[in-house]
């Protein structure tokens, strides 16, 4: 049978755009879908506009550090309506490179929903479209607990849009989206307060880590919050009441939940096909991205894997060269995955933590640090970076690398190649370091603090 498309890819994100694209150029003839914008979540309502936010609110900050080099910046003011006009600006620039690299890779793009009327067959308004081979990359959507007055709460997608940067704000949430928000919105001057119903927020990050950051949050003055959470939200006029469930009563002018993250199946035709969910409601697929229906695949948020763009990206790769060029094919390293989180300070972690190491059965070595950055040493300002390196005590490889502090997530980059690598600590040792530097510390930590 001849099909209008052997790949017909719905969901423009990262992962989406990925495959349809090195597909394409591996010759086959391939169509996208999306209902929304161009380039998904991470660079509309995700790590795109997030990190042009991050950098809006940490000048705030370097407006005081500059006071110790002699500068004299008078009495900054910030205006949020420039920010967000410049940051929808720069969105819609990269939207138009999405939809032109697309178009000259040779991928038909098509605006609108597309539904799945069979194994082998697509809708998209009013339009049907057979294809060999059917690609769900559509991603995930924020979810808000079902609690009295939730539709007072935002989520992480409305906040690039508020009209006015509010006066109090909540972020409700443990996980590295509600700390960034938080940070965000404390750097920019609102009163912020953050509530995580757990012990401690950034649950599966290294302990040293999350307890590193929360000293210095609190040290900036943002309101943390452990084993608390909302009961219910009224509204009076413009006035947010949050009764939490000990009884406290905690008014705000926003609250932003970021607890969580659903797939995005809406719609999507799935009970026309054989595709099954797991437990958790994400698309069920094996080592190959391959669902329970021959002619589906699925990869991206949407399978509730590793949940990061990169992880997308080499998806989407892999899924196209399998599909179209076998001989290039390399399965995905789950393994040694950089992560940041631009929290203020950031966070880089590679590898395993020391809880993740002691439970795989290794005998470990941890190696910690934390000083003041050279940068702040003119100032009095109090903050201090953290270094941990976990190091298997019999191999001497190097099981895993974290960070609190300025440009983490640019340092541990390159510490995730030598971990990829197989780097032992007597190679950390032996390697010289770029003085002066925050980074050179990973390479001058000599002495156990534990094991």
């Amino acid at each position: 049978m001849a099909y209008d498309f052997d790949l017909f890819v719905i969901g423009a994100g990262s992962g989406g755009v990925r495959a349809a694209r090195f597909s394409a150029g591996f010759g086959a003839k391939v169509a996208v879908a999306e209902s929304r914008y161009l380039g998904g979540t991470c660079v509309n309502v995700g790590c795109v506009p997030k990190k042009l936010f991050v950098y809006g609110a940490h000048f705030h900050e370097d407006f005081q550090t500059s006071q110790g080099f002699g500068w004299a910046p008078g009495t900054p003011s910030f205006n949020w309506p420039t920010l967000i006009a410049n940051k929808n600006r720069e969105i819609e620039r990269l939207n138009g490179i999405y939809r032109s690299l697309l178009g000259n890779s040779g991928v038909t793009v098509i605006d609108g929903h597309a539904r799945i009327l069979d194994p082998h067959t697509v809708e998209v308004a009013g339009t049907r479209y057979s294809c060999e081979r059917i690609l769900i990359a559509t991603g995930g959507w924020p979810s808000i607990p079902e609690i009295p007055g939730r539709e007072y709460a935002i989520s992480s997608n409305e906040a690039f849009f508020l009209e006015q940067l509010p006066k109090r704000v909540i972020v409700v949430g443990g996980g590295y989206i509600a700390v960034e928000f938080a940070g965000i919105f404390h750097g920019l001057g609102a009163q912020t307060t953050q509530l995580y119903r757990g012990d401690l927020f950034l649950r599966g990050f290294d302990d040293g880590v999350r307890k590193h950051l929360a000293g210095e949050l609190t040290k900036k003055g943002l309101d943390l919050r452990f084993n608390t959470d909302i009961a219910r939200i009224d509204k009076d006029g413009e006035v947010l009441t949050a009764t939490l469930k000990s009884g406290e009563v905690l008014e705000a002018d926003c609250i932003l939940y970021a607890t969580g993250r659903r797939p995005m199946l809406d719609n999507l035709g799935l009970e026309n096909t054989g595709v099954r969910l797991d437990d958790k409601g994400f698309i069920a697929v094996d080592d190959y991205y391959q669902t329970t229906e021959p002619s589906i695949i699925a990869l991206g948020d949407v399978i509730g894997r590793v949940q990061l763009t990169p992880v997308a990206l080499a998806e989407g790769t892999a899924v196209a060269r399998r599909l179209f060029k076998p001989e290039q094919y390399r399965p995905v390293d789950y393994a040694h995955i950089p992560t940041a989180v631009f929290s203020q300070p950031s966070i880089g972690t590679v590898g395993m933590t020391e809880a993740q190491a002691r439970e795989a059965g290794h005998s470990v070595r941890i190696f910690e640090s934390t000083f003041r950055p050279m940068k702040l040493t003119l100032t009095d300002i109090p903050e201090r970076v953290y270094m941990k390196l976990v190091v298997d005590s019999s191999s001497d490889k190097v099981l895993g690398c974290h960070m609190v502090g300025p440009e983490a997530g640019e340092i541990i980059q390159g510490l995730g190649i030598a971990l990829k690598a197989g780097a032992t600590k007597t190679m950390f040792d032996d390697t010289i370091g770029v003085h002066p530097t925050s980074a050179e510390e990973f390479v001058t930590m000599r002495t156990a603090v534990g094991e």
